[in-house]
């Protein structure tokens, strides 16, 4: 199955009790970590238009809507029509629109965000290169695009535990909170299989970002990419 049908699938059968499986899993510093990367997506008083990428239930796009200033506006695309169902649910009555959509086929205009953000879905992406030049081209110049992503640390005895904790444990909680054993298999092994900032960091640079930095959280378990166009 291509990656993309298999993520789409993955994502409509726990979409339910994804957020959930989030907050459990991370135990809790995944709001945390949102929080920070908000900070760098909403620091105008101006009103901005967001792109937020692979938005899933829309935990994201939520948290940037309640910083950015008035008559700002967010725009959430997805794979999935599970995960979106879920997001409209918590976004009605708000300035969020969701809509079905590819990261790596965009089909909004050149120059069209100030901000684009991806907050743990871009190590989903089927040609990861491709999505980061999309995203760069719907960005006004000036623009900041914010990645969050889940990682893993570098020091080898936190790494152990980690990758214990990931690959033995973390697959059995999701299992018995979904019911889908396959989803927490691949979920841990697309973390380890993503680059790390010394990778990733020169791939935005190639792709055409500038000023970007990196900054790692909780013994790097994730990690948080900021570039301008």
């Amino acid at each position: 199955m291509p990656k993309k049908e298999g993520i789409r699938e993955l994502f409509d059968d726990i979409a339910v009790k994804y957020d959930r499986f989030n907050h459990v899993s991370s135990f809790g510093a995944d709001r945390s970590w949102r929080r920070k990367a908000v900070r760098q997506i909403a620091d105008t008083k101006q009103p901005i238009k967001v792109l937020d990428v692979a938005t899933g239930t829309a935990d994201f796009a939520l948290a940037v809507n309640r910083k950015a200033a008035p008559g700002s506006h967010v725009t959430g695309i997805d794979l999935s029509q599970g995960m979106l169902d879920v997001g409209r649910k918590k976004c009605q009555g708000l300035p969020i629109d969701l809509e079905v959509g590819d990261a790596e086929n965009l089909r909004f205009a050149d120059n069209t965000f100030d901000r684009v953000c991806v907050a743990f879905g871009v190590r989903n992406f089927e040609n990861l290169m491709k999505g980061l030049k999309e995203m760069l081209r719907v960005l006004k110049p000036g623009g900041r695009l914010v990645i969050l992503e889940l990682s893993y640390p570098k020091n080898r005895f936190i790494f152990s535990l980690y990758k214990f904790y990931s690959l033995r444990i973390l697959p059995k909680i999701g299992a018995g909170m979904t019911g889908n054993t396959g989803a927490f298999t691949y979920l841990p092994d697309s973390i380890l299989k993503f680059p790390l900032p010394e990778k990733f960091i020169p791939m935005l640079k190639e792709a055409g970002y500038s000023t970007v930095k990196a900054r790692a959280f909780l013994f790097g378990v994730c990690r948080m990419y900021c570039a301008e166009k």
